[in-house]
């Protein structure tokens, strides 16, 4: 039996250390706040209730394994986990409104059909069919096995299987996801839909692989979930309490200030208040430059491994609570596009990052008692995507952030008719909040790892050139969203527990 410190308390650091626990080894995860969850967190206030960090669950799977490898025993014995149906609705630019139905292809193609025209909703459904085939191709390497050694097979190949089109004599195919929107889809509001799965996770999708194509289709193809009785905090919750079960310890508002190696390896931690704590391993929750400076700044990585990877955005929250009761039959996510898309993207991702003055938002309403104090009042989220705080000319102001907000309200009325006269109060979360809930100084948002584009979308290995040391969570391998951080606990537990041989799930 090794002792094992897990450094934060994220879902991804807890996957990993039930899996761990079971497998006989004493764990000590030391957070650095006072509750575990990390960008699962919960905002309360006068009988309203508001997941912080992501709303709906992609690829439950991944969290049903864990609990059945952890405990014999399903997921839902512990949430009650609903599929959302639709799964979205999207008000387009020109006002066109679709309804698309949770995991059915044939649904999907009739929907947008019926929305968009004839042919529409077939482009797409021949699109899905595209990306099924990137999926199989990319599943095991990006998701379930650790980062190839020979990493850079993964960043030379692109495996979306772009179709061909002839142009001036010369045969070309898209590169990037915009270039599937605009030669394969061939309609705007199509394009709109397929960029918007990347700008969720803080990508651009004029500079994101085709191979992004596997963000939707994880979507389409295995559904969308929701934690009913309280959103996906209750998710953090069960995995916390699985923890418990297996005789993990937490130590909350102890933050690690230092990792100590000898020759090489890793032999203990440092907390902030206090002596050496020894341990045969450490598992690293934490992003990279915060892991390099617990070590000293070292750089963790080597010479020739995939470089530890940063992102560029975040994420401006709006919790709204409304007077009145959730009117039957409204869609729980609805996404009203920008009005301008180009112009958003370079408002974003250009030189002078900012936020467009009608952005892309994505509007949450939840068909769940446990977040309003009666059946007379609604809870609301509206997110949009922002630039992570960075220190550079998108440091807003709190009168800039103000008007930001108010921007995203105005947004969402396309989708919530008669909103700012139901308006009881607002509240507003920030790139700077995500910092404070994450631990990641700039407040960005992980993105998950994808192929080509010469690596620069790939994330750094789980173990490292420390003997002992493994890194956890959105920042490593397989990179960011609630699928990947579960497998990530998986992989790390697989390294520790096997070896460097460990190769992944069969």
């Amino acid at each position: 039996m090794a002792r094992i410190a897990v450094i934060g308390a994220g879902t991804g650091a807890m996957a990993a250390a039930a899996r761990l626990a079971v497998a006989g080894h004493r764990v000590v995860v030391y957070e650095r706040t006072r509750t575990y969850g990390g960008a699962l967190g919960r905002f309360e206030r006068d009988g309203f209730s508001f997941d912080t960090g992501p709303g709906l669950l992609p690829l439950p799977a991944v969290w049903r394994d864990l609990f059945v490898k952890t405990g014999k025993e399903p997921l839902e014995s512990r949430v009650e986990l609903v599929q959302v149906d639709p799964s979205s609705r999207h008000v387009f630019a020109d006002g066109t409104e679709v309804s698309l139905p949770n995991a059915s292809r044939a649904g999907v193609v009739a929907a947008l059909d019926a929305a968009l025209g004839a042919g529409a909703g077939q482009r797409w459904g021949d699109f899905l069919v595209r990306a099924r085939e990137t999926w199989d191709r990319t599943r095991r390497p990006l998701l379930e096995e650790p980062l190839w050694p020979n990493w850079r097979v993964l960043a030379e190949r692109e495996p979306y299987p772009a179709v061909p089109h002839k142009r001036l004599l010369r045969t070309r195919r898209a590169g990037t996801l915009a270039e599937v929107g605009a030669r394969e889809l061939r309609d705007p509001r199509l394009a709109a839909l397929l960029e918007s799965h990347a700008l969720a996770y803080g990508l651009d999708p004029r500079t994101a692989p085709a191979n992004a194509a596997v963000l939707p289709y994880m979507e389409y193809a295995f559904g969308v979930w929701y934690v009913r009785g309280g959103g996906l905090r209750e998710l953090a919750r069960a995995v916390y309490e699985r923890c418990l079960a297996r005789r993990v310890e937490f130590r909350f508002g102890a933050e690690v200030t230092g990792i100590v190696e000898k020759d090489g390896r890793v032999v203990g931690v440092e907390p902030a208040e206090g002596a050496v704590e020894e341990a045969e391993f450490v598992v690293s929750g934490v992003a990279p430059d915060v892991l390099d400076r617990l070590r000293g700044g070292s750089p963790v990585r080597g010479e020739g491994e995939v470089p530890a990877r940063r992102g560029g955005a975040s994420r401006l929250t709006v919790l709204l609570a409304l007077r009145g009761g959730r009117p039957e039959g409204t869609a729980h996510r609805t996404v009203v596009h920008a009005a301008d898309r180009e112009t958003e993207l370079d408002r974003l991702f250009g030189a002078a990052p900012g936020m467009a003055a009608r952005p892309t938002v994505t509007v949450l309403r939840p068909d769940d008692p446990a977040l309003v104090p009666d059946a007379d009042h609604e809870a609301v989220t509206l997110s949009a995507t922002v630039p992570a705080l960075g220190g550079g000319p998108d440091r807003a102001t709190s009168e800039e952030t103000a008007q930001r907000a108010e921007r995203l309200i105005d947004v969402a009325e396309r989708a919530v008719p008669g909103l700012r006269d139901r308006l009881l109060w607002h509240e507003v979360r920030t790139p700077a909040e995500v910092a404070a809930d994450t631990g990641v100084p700039d407040g960005a948002i992980p993105a998950p790892a994808l192929a080509a584009a010469a690596g620069r979308l790939l994330h750094a290995a789980n173990s490292t050139r420390t003997e002992g040391l493994f890194t956890v969570g959105g920042w490593s391998h397989p990179g960011g969203g609630l699928p990947h951080a579960g497998m990530s606990g998986a992989l790390v537990a697989g390294l520790v527990v096997e070896g460097p041989e460990f190769r992944g799930s069969q």
